[in-house]
């Protein structure tokens, strides 16, 4: 039965960077246009432990996607250009390219490096119309950065990312909401937000293919099939998605994690790369001038089994020996189990501004410690980053 549509007058677009990674690397060096770009893990002629960032159209002919084993990738396209990960470069592009959606509409959530959600509801008369909007600010991407976007408008959230993947590179798809329930009925169920292999394997077993398959269905049905998540499956196979834009300007995390060379279960090795990400995590909190209250810890084990830990402290830090403390008691949880460690992570949540007091214990020590962390600093920024570290971290790192 089809279901009235709730009248909408919203108009979202999503831009996703084509191979944002790849297609920055190649823009800088123009000997790479035109040939596959890797960018990720070191392969090590096909031993590389880590995974695959992202990659250039070039490479995805050879099979080549995002977060493959770079083992697997190296097997795939070996003549491929391999490049390691240029955060910071990244980080300062997609910056740029924030202040070029600002151009256009004060109404911008990033969802990551590459990809954004803006609402021009209140702004696309000012540029001729929503797609015309689109098509300005497409243009004015590539005439900035030399890069190209692919964009999706449409009147949901929803409907604006899955149109944004559907033409790409530099493709451009609007969905009208007339058309809402046309466009999104033929796709298939893995294509809705939070619904992953599992759940589609389960409803792919129960002939439910595309999300007009699902539709089909009553809330009911799909509640009984599918547990609370069933209503809001319901709600956007309808194309009923409310979700507005979440414009967070300031980082909600900070982390780092490393893959091992070789899978180990070496107490020490362990230790070490633990002071070392909590060393790294330390370093990034002081240069944003930030503290976190929560600690994340993050491990894969040798079969891809992957979990998480956090726990939150009477009192924000940014001390790496804080932070350690926190991380070591999270992976003792993990200790018992005898499996070998694959890779091992660390995050920083709950993040306010370092100069703020939030909580009524104060430690004497803490302004010593302040004093030792602020002279290291100075070393690492005159002499480099390896320049200083704890004797924990330096042997994961020799």
């Amino acid at each position: 039965m089809r279901i009235p549509l709730i009248p909408s007058k919203r108009y979202i677009v999503h831009v996703d960077m084509d191979a944002f990674f790849a297609s920055v690397e190649q823009r800088d060096n123009p000997k790479l246009k035109g040939k596959p770009v890797i960018v990720g893990a070191d392969p090590k002629a096909g031993r590389g432990r880590g995974v695959v960032s992202t990659c250039s159209y070039e490479a995805r002919k050879f099979g080549v996607h995002s977060a493959m084993p770079i083992s697997v990738a190296y097997r795939y396209c070996p003549r491929a250009v391999f490049l390691p990960v240029d955060m910071e470069k990244y980080t300062s592009v997609s910056r740029h390219i924030c202040n070029l959606y600002n151009e256009f509409t004060p109404d911008v959530e990033l969802t990551g490096l590459d990809e954004a959600f803006l609402d021009i509801t209140a702004s696309h008369h000012l540029f001729g119309g929503p797609a015309h909007t689109c098509l300005l600010l497409k243009a004015r991407i590539k005439e900035s950065t030399q890069l190209t976007a692919s964009l999706g408008l449409a009147p949901t959230k929803m409907a604006a990312k899955i149109a944004s993947d559907l033409k790409k590179p530099d493709g451009f798809i609007q969905v009208s909401p007339d058309e809402l329930l046309e466009f999104l009925w033929p796709l298939p169920v893995e294509k809705m937000p939070g619904l992953g292999k599992k759940t589609k394997l389960f409803l792919n077993q129960r002939s439910i293919i595309t999300i007009g398959d699902l539709a089909r269905h009553s809330q009911t049905e799909l509640i009984s099939l599918l547990g609370k998540n069933g209503e809001t499956f319901w709600r956007l196979a309808h194309g009923i998605d409310e979700r507005t834009i979440e414009t967070v300007t300031e980082a909600k995390s900070i982390g780092n994690e490393v893959t091992f060379a070789v899978d180990t279960c070496d107490a020490q090795r362990i230790a070490g790369a633990l002071f070392s990400l909590c060393e790294s995590v330390s370093g990034r909190l002081h240069k944003a001038s930030l503290k976190a209250r929560t600690i994340t810890l993050k491990i894969r084990f040798e079969e891809f089994d992957t979990y998480t830990k956090a726990t939150s402290m009477h009192k924000s830090t940014n001390f790496s020996e804080d932070i350690y403390k926190v991380a070591k008691k999270l992976y003792t949880m993990f200790e018992g189990n005898h499996k070998k460690v694959r890779l091992i992570g660390i995050k920083a949540s709950g993040l306010i501004a370092a100069d703020i007091r939030d909580s009524i214990f104060v430690n004497a020590g803490d302004e010593r410690k302040e004093e030792i962390h602020r002279a290291i600093e100075r070393i690492k920024i005159k002499f480099g980053e390896q320049s200083i570290c704890k004797a924990a971290s330096r042997m994961f790192r020799d």
